[in-house]
C-alpha cells in the first residue's frame, strides 16, 4: 500500500467483484498497535454504500445457489488454497493490523483455511457478517462459509482495526473466478450495520468478543433481522 502526501492511502470497498470507491464524510484510520503509525484508512460506510452492496448480494445470489453444493465446494477450496499459496502476503497484513508476531499471524491463516475447506453448512439467502479484531481473517471464514456453502451469498463488515486481511480475501475471490456479487465487502460501525439491515439482510451474523456483539444484536434486534453469534 502506498502512501499518499495526505496520509496513508483508503482500502476501498468491495462490491460486485471489484473494488469500489466510495467518498465519506469521514475516515478511519487502521494503526499499527506496536508503533502507532497509520497504515492505511477506511471509509465510514453508511446507508447508501450498504444498500448498493446487499444489492449486488441479491442479485447473485439465486445464480450461486443454483450451482449446487458440490460446486460451492469446490469454489471455497479454491479460495482455501489461493489461501495458502498467498500466505505470506496475508500475514504480513495481520502483523501489521494487529501487531502479532509472525507465529501467530500464520496459525490465523491456518485457521481461516480450515474454515474456508469446513463441510457444515449455514442458512441461504443474503447474509451479512460483522466481526471484530479478535480473529479479523479466522472469523469471517468461520461465519461465512457455511453461508456459502448453503447457497447464501455474503456482505461482509471487518473490523475497523484490522481491515485489511479481509480485503485481500475479497480480492482473492476474484482471482479464483467467483462469480460477482457472491462476496461483498463494506467498512463502518453502527450506521454501516444499521444500512445493511434495513437494505435487506436477511441475517446477521457476527464472530468476536461477546461485550462488542451486543450492540450488533441490539441493533439487529431493532431491525427485526435474524442476528446469530458464532464461536470459533
Amino acid at each position: 500500500m502506498e502512501f499518499a502526501p495526505e496520509g496513508p492511502m483508503a482500502i476501498p470497498l468491495w462490491i460486485n467483484g471489484r473494488a469500489y470507491l466510495t467518498v465519506g464524510d469521514s475516515f478511519f484510520d487502521v494503526l499499527n498497535p506496536l508503533t502507532g503509525q497509520a497504515l492505511r484508512r477506511v471509509p465510514m460506510c453508511g446507508a447508501s454504500e450498504a444498500a448498493e452492496a446487499i444489492a449486488a448480494a441479491r442479485e447473485a445470489q439465486p445464480a450461486w445457489a443454483a450451482m449446487g453444493m458440490n460446486a460451492r465446494r469446490v469454489c471455497l477450496n479454491a479460495l482455501a488454497d489461493a489461501l495458502a499459496r498467498y500466505a505470506g502476503h496475508f500475514a504480513k497484513l495481520l502483523v501489521q493490523d494487529l501487531g502479532i508476531d509472525e507465529a501467530a499471524a500464520a496459525a490465523e491463516i491456518a485457521a481461516a483455511e480450515t474454515a474456508l475447506r469446513g463441510v457444515s453448512v449455514g442458512h441461504a439467502g443474503v447474509v451479512a457478517v460483522v466481526v471484530d479484531a479478535t480473529q479479523p481473517l479466522a472469523g469471517l471464514a468461520l461465519a461465512m462459509a457455511p453461508a456459502l456453502l448453503a447457497g447464501a451469498a455474503v456482505v461482509l463488515k471487518p473490523s475497523l482495526k484490522a481491515p485489511s486481511a479481509a480485503y485481500a480475501l475479497c480480492e482473492l475471490t476474484g482471482r479464483v473466478d467467483w462469480p460477482a456479487g457472491v462476496v461483498n465487502l463494506l467498512h463502518g460501525d453502527a450506521p454501516a450495520i444499521v444500512g445493511l439491515c434495513a437494505a435487506g439482510a436477511e441475517r446477521l451474523l457476527y464472530v468476536g468478543d461477546a461485550a462488542l456483539g451486543q450492540p450488533v444484536a441490539e441493533l439487529a434486534a431493532a431491525a427485526a433481522v435474524p442476528f446469530e453469534v458464532l464461536t470459533g
